[in-house]
C-alpha cells in the first residue's frame, strides 16, 4: 500500500531531511551513503549498500590498489592458467622458476 508523499524542505547549505518514517522504514542511520542523481527532473537518492565491517579489508586503498594491478594484468594477458590441477599448476610454477634460474634472474 503506497503511502502519502512526504514533503521535506531544503535548507540554506542545501540539506534535506529525509522524514523519520521513511528512515525506519528503510532502516536508515545517521552516515549512511547515497547516490544521488537526476532522473526526468527529479532528484532520485538511493541509499548505497552496507557494507559488512567484517570485510572492510577489501575497501582498503591497499587492497584496492592491487585489485587494479590485477585488473590490468588480466587485460594485459599477464596471467596463467587456468589448471586442470594442483599438481599441473605446481609443475608450471616449478618451471618458470627454473627457467628463471637458467637465465641467471634471481
Amino acid at each position: 500500500m503506497a503511502r502519502a508523499p512526504r514533503t521535506a524542505k531544503m535548507g540554506r547549505s542545501g540539506r534535506v531531511t529525509i522524514p523519520k518514517e521513511i528512515r525506519e522504514r528503510l532502516h536508515l542511520e545517521p552516515g549512511d551513503l547515497f547516490l544521488v542523481r537526476v532522473e526526468k527532473g527529479k532528484i532520485v537518492l538511493v541509499p548505497e549498500a552496507r557494507r559488512d565491517p567484517e570485510q572492510a579489508w577489501f575497501w582498503s586503498e591497499e587492497w584496492q590498489k592491487g585489485e587494479r594491478e590485477a585488473d590490468e594484468d588480466i587485460r594485459a594477458d599477464r596471467v596463467f592458467g587456468p589448471f586442470s590441477s594442483v599438481e599441473e599448476m605446481k609443475e608450471h610454477f616449478q618451471a618458470l622458476r627454473d627457467e628463471i634460474a637458467e637465465r641467471g634472474e634471481d
